[in-house]
């Protein structure tokens, strides 16, 4: 029996070191596709990917879109030719830690680092004065929260935000319910560089189905797409770092719910009420107390936390109905 387990024991060794070192899965044509087309910037040292496309002659406008966690700017794929038919320039980023950025560790990822690499492409690309109009979903949205914070107290540096658009984001922490592998990695204890080593396709696309209606599931494709985007720089690797910021966001509530409170902007949220994430009515009952000024368009019963993948002509049409109301 000894000498059994001594053989299973030699046999595993080298399988789980083969296990933990195969690599990223090649992109698809579209993804592939998606990266050629962008550029990189560079912040403090570290490249940072972007999009930026240039649309709808005769107009001036300028929309910024900060994308969720844990995917990427690809989430805003299916209403990008829709945006660039409404405004001048459409721009994204891969926040430093996501996507085709880099992701360095170790590293203390903060909201308030993003927020920086923010105004750094905006400052790169000759826009630090131009107003914008800011489109964020889930992270993107603390992220957002952070930059009007910047713009209301007149920061050196800030983005002159036009508008705000929110998607599906926990902006209030007591109403926040992270997933259970979230829950494990938050608080960086001594399970997380193993479960992060341990994550694989099949862990990563059972977790993520949860927070996708039933009827609006992204298909094996898109998976293996965001799968892909987060495998790139060995991504899995600093997930427990990034998700410091469901900790950050208990920390700072004040500063970046009082940022939205009394936002001197045109505010808007699109919602997805089937979110698990940010659940119905218990979210957007707290919302609308705190935040009467803020428009709201509320989606199909069956969409949940990726409004803008699993109903984008109703998110576009959303999003262009409050751009065109003020």
């Amino acid at each position: 029996m000894k000498e059994w387990w001594i053989q299973v024991g030699l046999l595993g060794i080298p399988l789980l070191a083969v296990y933990l070192h195969i690599p990223p899965p090649q992109l698809s044509p579209e993804l592939h596709s998606w990266k050629t087309s962008g550029s990189f910037f560079t912040y403090k040292g570290l490249s940072i990917f972007y999009q930026d496309s240039w649309g709808a002659v005769g107009s001036s406008e300028i929309v910024v879109l900060l994308h969720g966690f844990p995917t990427s700017s690809y989430d805003w794929c299916k209403i990008w030719e829709g945006l660039t038919q409404r405004f001048h320039r459409v721009i994204a980023l891969d926040f430093l830690g996501f996507g085709f950025s880099d992701k360095p560790r170790p590293h203390h990822y903060s909201i308030f680092e993003q927020a920086s690499i923010v105004e750094g492409l905006l400052r790169h690309l000759g826009l630090q004065n131009q107003r914008v109009n800011l489109l964020s979903h889930d992270y993107g949205d603390t992220v957002a929260q952070e930059l009007l914070y910047r713009y209301k107290h007149n920061r050196t540096g800030r983005v002159l935000i036009n508008s705000l658009c929110l998607s599906n984001g926990g902006i209030f922490p007591e109403t926040h319910h992270p997933t259970l592998l979230q829950k494990l990695l938050k608080d960086g204890g001594p399970m997380s560089p193993i479960l992060t080593r341990l994550m694989n396709f099949f862990f990563f696309a059972r977790g993520l189905a949860v927070v996708f209606g039933p009827h609006t599931q992204p298909s094996e494709a898109e998976m293996w797409d965001m799968w892909a985007g987060i495998r790139t720089n060995d991504g899995n690797l600093v997930i427990d770092s990034i998700l410091q910021y469901i900790n950050q966001r208990k920390k700072h509530r004040d500063r970046w719910v009082g940022a939205l409170t009394s936002v001197a902007v045109p505010l808007h949220f699109i919602y997805g009420p089937s979110d698990p994430v940010n659940p119905h009515p218990e979210f957007m009952n707290l919302y609308r107390k705190t935040l009467p000024q803020s428009t709201v368009s509320i989606l199909d019963d069956h969409i949940s936390h990726y409004p803008q993948l699993e109903d984008p002509m109703g998110f576009l049409n959303a999003y262009l109905n409050f751009i065109n109301s003020f």
